[in-house]
């Protein structure tokens, strides 16, 4: 690892709905982070338009990236290297980005090194270790994205499960739609659920086959809308007439179906490569009920869990920049032919 220097890298995130930049000295010392949130601009939606999020990303993109080299009290010149984060995600939001960093490397004759998104959201998790214990089974799981990967080391990740269907936030968000909540749900449902019963309704956990490592959460979804609106969909939707204590109830079932079946198919991995440590990163990793029921499950099988700080699980630029970092010192460059990719590779 180069240690002769500060490597300071700017870093930029634009995959959905947050536009941030930070710039991160050596992957860990965090000289500033900025997000420009785009909540205000979807919530009536209940959900990302990606045409307002591109709208916003060209408005937000270029003070974004300013504040971050005053807050780090840096000239742009002082910079080692710009990342960015290039995929997954919504393309058109993806393209603001990638079309910023590319241009500040190249006005800069500066490296550019391109990070998957998924990826930098375990490397949130992993700022303060020096190293890991491998094998390590590594989750993330947020409003895009649900998936489990052999992390064999920093740079070498390898898929193991993923969504097949809605992701773990993305049923979040539509559940506290179905109960009149609001957007975004993550928050939301954890905060009503702290009031409710999770033991209140039975609804299903999906593990798919015994050996799948997959996630499906539309079937869990869709059995919170029955419960509100009757099988056949025709009645009326009772959640107006429900009580307080109804809603906290359902919040709470949903969520610990949510809980079971990511900590059920996170100790499914564990076990397949014998795993000594887990990861936890993405949005959904600031629920409470979700990093407590994994730190537990590691606690009784004797695995040290490593999961992102809450102000680090959603999307930001520190975590691409800490990522790069370890591609700066591994020589891995992108090139000006780098475009933005709405899939995972």
């Amino acid at each position: 690892m180069n240690t002769s220097k500060q490597i300071r890298i700017l870093a930029i995130e634009s995959s959905c709905d947050e536009t941030a930049a930070a710039v991160v000295a050596n992957g860990r010392e965090i000289l500033s982070s900025v997000v420009a949130s785009q909540t205000a601009l979807h919530e009536k939606f209940g959900g990302v338009v990606p045409e307002i999020a591109s709208r916003a990303h060209l408005e937000n993109i270029h003070p974004v990236i300013a504040e971050s080299l005053q807050k780090a009290n840096l000239d742009i010149h002082d910079i080692d290297a710009i990342a960015i984060a290039n995929q997954p995600g919504l393309a058109v939001a993806l393209v603001v980005g990638v079309t910023a960093a590319k241009t500040l490397a190249l006005m800069l004759d500066k490296p550019l090194i391109a990070i998957n998104h998924i990826h930098a959201h375990l490397q949130a998790a992993m700022l303060a270790e020096d190293s890991i214990d491998l094998p390590a089974v590594a989750l993330v799981v947020s409003g895009g994205h649900t998936s489990l990967f052999d992390c064999e080391s920093i740079l070498d990740l390898k898929p193991m499960g993923s969504t097949i269907d809605d992701a773990a936030g993305e049923a979040f968000d539509k559940v506290a739609t179905i109960l009149g909540l609001g957007y975004p749900g993550g928050p939301i449902i954890e905060k009503v659920a702290n009031d409710g019963n999770p033991k209140a309704i039975r609804f299903p956990r999906s593990m798919l086959d015994k050996e799948s490592l997959n996630f499906s959460f539309s079937g869990l979804k869709t059995a919170v809308l029955y419960h509100c609106q009757g099988q056949d969909m025709k009645g009326e939707n009772r959640v107006g007439q429900m009580s307080d204590q109804e809603i906290a109830d359902i919040a709470a079932s949903f969520q610990q179906a949510v809980v079971d079946v990511l900590t059920k198919k996170t100790l499914r991995a564990a076990e397949k490569i014998g795993a000594k440590t887990v990861l936890l990163g993405g949005g959904v990793a600031a629920n409470t009920a979700v990093r407590q029921s994994l730190m537990d499950m590691c606690n009784k099988t004797g695995r040290k869990l490593l999961v992102a700080p809450k102000s680090l699980c959603t999307d930001n630029a520190v975590m691409v920049a800490s990522l790069a970092y370890h591609k700066y010192n591994a020589g891995v460059f992108a090139d000006m032919t780098l475009e933005p990719k709405a899939r995972n590779d």
